[in-house]
């Protein structure tokens, strides 16, 4: 299971809006490339997906930009990575009804496996939602 460059870049750049601006300061696309080193078309498009997920709010014209919707502790890992992914959904029968026909396997109605899979996706599910943007915006512990 690998996450897509794209969550990888909504991470990082939520990151580093949480260490500039929390949710009282605004930020602007041009700024957070370069904080981040991520191209400004990127990060264009992920303040859209970001902003359509509720995770940031934007306003246009003078004074305006971006800020975090919410403060970092209460934004998880697994809101970022459903902004952009969508439901986190191991397999195609994990019981996802906000994704309609995704049942698409060929042995679904014999599979002994199949009963297990809300199971492992709720605890995969459960350790994102575990992670918080303040925790990803602040410098680890050393070892």
């Amino acid at each position: 299971m690998r996450l897509s460059a794209q969550t990888d870049y909504a991470v990082v750049m939520l990151a580093a809006a949480a260490r500039h601006c929390g949710v009282s300061g605004r930020l602007n696309a041009t700024l957070l490339a370069d904080k981040t080193g991520l191209p400004l078309p990127t990060v264009q498009k992920l303040v859209s997906r970001l902003s359509s997920a509720g995770l940031i709010e934007s306003a246009r014209g003078t004074g305006g930009g971006f800020r975090l919707a919410r403060p970092p502790a209460t934004i998880t890992l697994a809101d970022i990575v459903e902004a952009i992914e969508g439901p986190i959904a191991l397999t195609a029968c994990v019981d996802t009804a906000s994704i309609p026909g995704r049942h698409d396997c060929c042995i679904e109605q014999s599979c002994r496996v199949k009963p297990h899979w809300n199971t492992v996706n709720a605890s995969v599910r459960g350790a994102l939602a575990g992670v918080t943007l303040a925790t990803l915006s602040t410098q680890p512990e050393p070892a």
